[in-house]
């Protein structure tokens, strides 16, 4: 059994930039409760590991995940961010504008970030660090700390969804999501971006809607790109 739980928030999503790789990008308040929430929701389970991606907001998010089982937590690599070469640390209104982008949004499975990954490359490792952690944790239940976008990647993997079609699938921070790996047997996915109860959504800031409506919030919630 294994939890993906995506980093809680940092200041960077209001700059509306990726952050990529970059150092010191950490958690702000709100990622820190967000994180903290995630932590207490996950702390009656009978978890045996956590493995997070070694970017600071992954690893500070696994810290409170891990505390409550008295557990240190182990940088992966291969579960780590996208690497977006030379888009790393852009502003994404104006990444937008690149002609790139249209591949991002409609084709990723054909694209490669410029002196980056390939999105194809990232699904491959993760669902490698996945598939090894599952054989080294066959009995046990575990924690992987990651990005929006891996988690995205590997879910549509295991759902049977194309590459093409990964952005469908919302990840919003500090949500976590399930899957099931047996040995040599099926593929379960228990739950996908759990981050909390039904609530009424905030209203729109410019634009008035007549009426409210429930929705999930660990179904439908914001999608941050970092």
């Amino acid at each position: 059994m294994i939890l993906l739980v995506r980093h809680g928030e940092n200041d960077w999503v209001k700059k509306h930039r990726l952050a990529g790789w970059i150092p010191g990008v950490h958690l702000n308040e709100k990622g820190r409760q967000q994180a903290q929430g995630a932590a207490e929701r996950l702390a009656h389970l009978p978890i045996k590991a956590v493995y997070s991606s070694p970017v600071s907001r992954c690893l500070e998010t696994a810290e409170f995940l891990a505390k409550p089982h008295a557990l240190q937590v182990v940088p992966l690599e291969d579960v780590g961010e996208v690497r977006y070469g030379q888009w790393e640390g852009k502003k994404i209104k104006k990444l937008a504008k690149h002609r790139l982008w249209h591949a991002v949004q409609f084709f990723p499975s054909r694209l490669r970030f410029p002196d980056g990954e390939a999105l194809r490359e990232v699904q491959f490792r993760g669902i490698q660090a996945l598939e090894r952690l599952s054989g080294q944790h066959q009995k046990d239940m575990i924690v992987v700390t990651s990005h929006a976008d891996l988690i995205r990647l590997v879910l549509a993997h295991y759902l049977g969804v194309h590459l093409d079609l990964f952005q469908r699938i919302v990840i919003a921070p500090a949500s976590v999501s399930v899957l099931s790996l047996m040995p040599d047997g099926p593929v379960h996915v228990l739950r996908v971006n759990d981050d909390g109860p039904l609530e009424v959504p905030p209203a729109p800031k410019k634009k008035k809607k007549k009426g409210k409506k429930l929705v999930a919030k660990g179904r439908g919630g914001s999608d941050e790109e970092e």
